[in-house]
This record gives structure tokens, C-alpha cells and sequence, in this order.
């Protein structure tokens, strides 16, 4: 085979190749902008915003994240998860004493069993009764807390992981940039030497030796 040849084949695949990694990087660039925008505008209709340093409790200020937001308005997936898991989840622990929405359920349920045990003795005991209803209203109360807290919760945290992607997509971009660029120089590279190179030049040329042809050998370029 002509080295010319050879080389024209090769900056051929290259430049191919090239191109399809620009296309990939184009198309990852729009995914990255598309969950960026995405995430920006639904979670700007939320209106929500940080609290105000001055505002902040003691153990809201041991957040690095909630103190470097301080009165910002939540626009991006990373405030998203700051505010899920430091604002939102600090909080909602101490609702019912550490309890989620599917166990304070469980313990709402044991106090209306009690309930009904204590308004079954003869004579029942009023001022218990009043008691477990007053616990049972409180907890009620308390798991509709959790339930609405831990629902905004999975929702921010929802909007951060659909961020996350949109932050891959942006680097697998530049890395197909990246290659593609360095592909674009070896393929100019590689014409710039086919077309230097003679037409008559082989990339194998045989040594002959009396007149017998022997092992050939790679040609110099």
C-alpha cells in the first residue's frame, strides 16, 4: 500500500470520528442546558427562600450551606439539596420526636389502641381518655407536618438529582470537545504528511539483492 494512501484512509476515519464527537458534545451540551433551565424555572415558581443569617437558629448556622445561602432565593439543584437535607430535615426530626411519617402512623395507631382499652374499663378513667386524645390530636397534627415536609423534601431532592445529570452531561461535553479537538490536529496532521509524502512511496518497499527479493522492510518517511 502507497504511504499517501495509508495516510488519507486514516485522517479520513479521524475526521470522522472528529465529527462525531462533536456531535455527541452538542447534544450533551443541550441535555446539560436543557435539566439546568429546567431545574432553575420550576424551582423559581417556589418562591422559596433561605433564611436570613440574622434569622438563622444555633443549629441552623452549624450548616456551612444554609449560612452561604442565607437569604437567597432556591434557584439551583445544589440549594435544592441543602435546603432538603439541612433546612427541611433538620426540622422535621424534631416534629415528632425524631419519628418519619410512616412510624408516627404506626404510633398514632398504638394511641387510639390504648384509647379504646382505657374506655373499655369499668369505670373508665376520664382524665386518661382526655390524655390519649390529646395525644392522638397532637399527633395527628404532627404526622401531617411530616407528611408535608418530607413531600417538598423528596421533591427538592428530586429537582437536585435531575440537576446532577444535566451537570454530567456538561462534562462528558467537554470532554468530547477536548478529543475532538485534538483529533481535528491529528487529521490535519495526517493530510498535511499524505499530501507531502510521494505518490510513489510504499509504507513496506522490497529490498532486492541479486536480483531475489528478500523480508521487506518498513519504508522511512
Amino acid at each position: 500500500m502507497k504511504r499517501r494512501t495509508l495516510d488519507l484512509f486514516l485522517s479520513m476515519g479521524g475526521l470522522a470520528l472528529a465529527g462525531l464527537l462533536l456531535v455527541l458534545g452538542l447534544v450533551m451540551t443541550s441535555n446539560a442546558n436543557f435539566a439546568k433551565n429546567y431545574v432553575r424555572d420550576q424551582l423559581a415558581q417556589q418562591h422559596i427562600s433561605f433564611t436570613t443569617a440574622a434569622k438563622l437558629t444555633a443549629e441552623e448556622k452549624q450548616s456551612a450551606c444554609l449560612v452561604a445561602y442565607a437569604g437567597q432565593a432556591l434557584t439551583t439543584g445544589k440549594q435544592a439539596e441543602c435546603y432538603a437535607n439541612d433546612y427541611i430535615g433538620l426540622h422535621t426530626t424534631s416534629v415528632a420526636a425524631g419519628r418519619t411519617y410512616a412510624t408516627q402512623g404506626d404510633y398514632v395507631t398504638g394511641l387510639k389502641t390504648q384509647l379504646a382499652d382505657v374506655q373499655k374499663a369499668s369505670p373508665p378513667d376520664a382524665a386518661k381518655i382526655a390524655d390519649l386524645n390529646t395525644q392522638i390530636t397532637a399527633g395527628t397534627a404532627a404526622r401531617e407536618t411530616l407528611f408535608k415536609g418530607e413531600t417538598l423534601r423528596g421533591l427538592l431532592l428530586t429537582s437536585f438529582g435531575f440537576s446532577v445529570f444535566g451537570v454530567k452531561g456538561g462534562q462528558v461535553a467537554t470532554v468530547a470537545y477536548l478529543l475532538a479537538g485534538l483529533l481535528a490536529l491529528l487529521v490535519m496532521a495526517g493530510f498535511g504528511h499524505g499530501l507531502m509524502t510521494s505518490k510513489t512511496k510504499l509504507v513496506v518497499s522490497p529490498e532486492r539483492t541479486k536480483g531475489k527479493v528478500t523480508e521487506p522492510e518498513l519504508a522511512r518517511v
